[in-house]
Parts: structure tokens; C-alpha cells; sequence
């Protein structure tokens, strides 16, 4: 979908995007094979040429910051297939109180089609740990994590880098489709499955979790961080699903499958 994606271009909007993919300039490798497009002067389109081969060079090498700071945040879905391999799915569990009152991160969980991994207070949780498990990985997934996650991680450890990362927010994603609730309802709504021991179990129950682990349950910790990586692990499956309705919703199926041809030289 990136490679379709023409908003990156300064002047060109969703309307201007969708009226170049119907005149059949459907990806960067069209924009460049058209001498003239649409009403774009000579000197636009040696513009917009120029920073497309900067876009193509970026996506080639997996350069994210340069489709973060060039992409708007709520575009950062159509990087989704693309960097798939290189995408993390990170999710946060805490002791229930804001930040300003005592709050903590207990758990920071982080899963990948490497696997899972858990960064875990007082055992492998500091911010250099997670600085470097960060690094690894050139896409972020997360659900609210815009607002509620990356947030408090930046309270707790000010010195994190992750801005540089695209983000895909699946709570945002989900509100632009119409689709409204917590990761746990839109897991039944999808049909993605939990174990049958985590199954009921919310945010409430990993506080509690937490806090029986303090006072000396080794077993509720193990059941703590199996609730997360169910959590990171269904916002993978969340996030294919919820990149292909934006695909649909977006409209770019409707001329990639219509077997619409433009001619090299002009469009116009």
C-alpha cells in the first residue's frame, strides 16, 4: 500500500490521491513513467519526482524516520505490508495508579514474528533494556497506545527514543472504520481466540496479578505475562485485519483489480 500512497507528496490530498489512482497511476513507478500528470507543472513534477526516489531509497533500506516524519501519524497503516517483518506489537501492564501518584510499569511486552518477549520490573525492566529491544524493530503496533501506553513509558524512562517509529494505532484505526470498543471486544467481534485460562481476564485482573506477585505468587506472574502476550499477540492479528478494511475503505482495490491502463506518456 506505501508504494501507492501519494500523500507523502506536499499538495496532493486524499481527493487528488484517489483521482491520480483513476487515471491509472497507481504506484510511485507510474508517477515516474508519466511525463505529465494531471495539472502538475513541469517543475512540481521534477519535485515530486526527486523526493519519490528519496521515498523509494528510504523503503528499499527500511528507513523509518523518514516515512514518520514525512507520513501523517494516522497514515501510518500503509506501512503495515511492508514492514510487517520488522514490526512489533508492544503493550504496557501497570500497577493501576497515574503516574503522578505513584504510578509504574510493571510489564512491558513486546511481540514480533520473532516471538515474544517480556521486559519485567525489577528483573530486565530499565530503560536502557528497552531502548535496545526498541531498536531492534523499524514499525510499532499498539492499541491506545498513542494516548495511554507510549505516554507513560516516557514519564517513567524521558531519555526513550520511539518517536522515530511509525506508529499503528489499532484504537484509532478502528474509530476511522467505525469500529468502537476495547481489544477484548473486537477480539470476539474478529474471532481471535484467547487461551482458555486467560479468557475473562482484563486490566483490573492484571493489577491484581501484579500485586499477588509481590506478596510472594510466582504463579500469578506467569499468569500476568501470559495475559500479555495474549495481548500483543492478538494485536498482530488485529492489525492484518484492520490494514485490509483501511485498504478497502481507502479505495485503491477498486483500480488495482479493474485492469485500468494509462498511457506512459500523458495523463492529463
Amino acid at each position: 500500500m506505501i508504494k501507492n500512497t501519494f500523500l507523502l507528496l506536499d499538495g496532493i490530498g486524499e481527493k487528488r490521491e484517489k483521482r491520480l489512482w483513476r487515471e491509472g497511476i497507481l504506484t510511485w513507478e507510474d508517477f515516474f513513467h508519466c511525463k505529465e500528470v494531471l495539472d502538475i507543472d513541469f517543475e512540481r513534477k521534477r519535485i515530486y519526482d526527486d523526493f519519490l526516489h528519496r521515498a523509494f531509497e528510504a523503503l528499499s533500506c527500511k528507513d523509518c524516520s523518514f516515512f514518520s516524519k514525512n507520513l501523517k501519524k494516522r497514515e501510518h497503516w500503509r506501512l503495515f505490508q511492508e514492514f510487517i517483518n520488522n514490526a512489533v506489537c508492544l503493550d504496557i501492564e501497570t500497577n493501576g495508579l497515574t503516574h503522578e501518584k505513584g504510578g509504574y510499569v510493571t510489564v512491558v511486552g513486546l511481540y514480533s514474528i520473532g516471538g515474544y518477549k517480556s521486559l519485567i520490573r525489577g528483573e530486565n525492566l530499565t530503560e536502557e533494556n528497552l531502548q535496545r529491544t526498541l531498536n531492534e524493530y523499524k514499525y510499532l503496533i499498539t492499541f491506545y497506545g498513542t494516548i495511554f501506553d507510549i505516554p507513560f513509558l516516557k514519564k517513567e524512562f524521558p531519555n526513550l527514543q520511539i518517536e522515530h517509529i511509525p506508529h499503528f494505532d489499532l484504537f484509532f484505526a478502528g474509530k476511522r472504520l467505525g469500529i468502537q470498543g476495547g481489544l477484548k471486544k473486537l477480539e470476539t467481534m474478529f474471532l481471535i481466540e484467547r487461551q482458555e485460562e486467560l479468557k475473562g481476564l482484563n486490566g483490573y485482573d492484571a493489577i491484581k496479578l501484579w500485586k499477588a506477585y509481590l506478596n510472594g505468587s510466582t504463579d500469578s506472574l506467569e499468569l500476568l505475562i501470559s495475559y500479555n502476550r495474549a495481548d500483543t499477540e492478538n494485536l498482530f492479528h488485529l492489525g492484518r485485519i484492520f490494514y485490509e478494511m483501511l485498504r478497502s475503505q481507502v479505495g485503491i482495490e477498486e483500480f488495482t483489480g479493474n485492469g485500468t491502463k494509462r498511457d506512459s506518456q500523458k495523463v492529463s
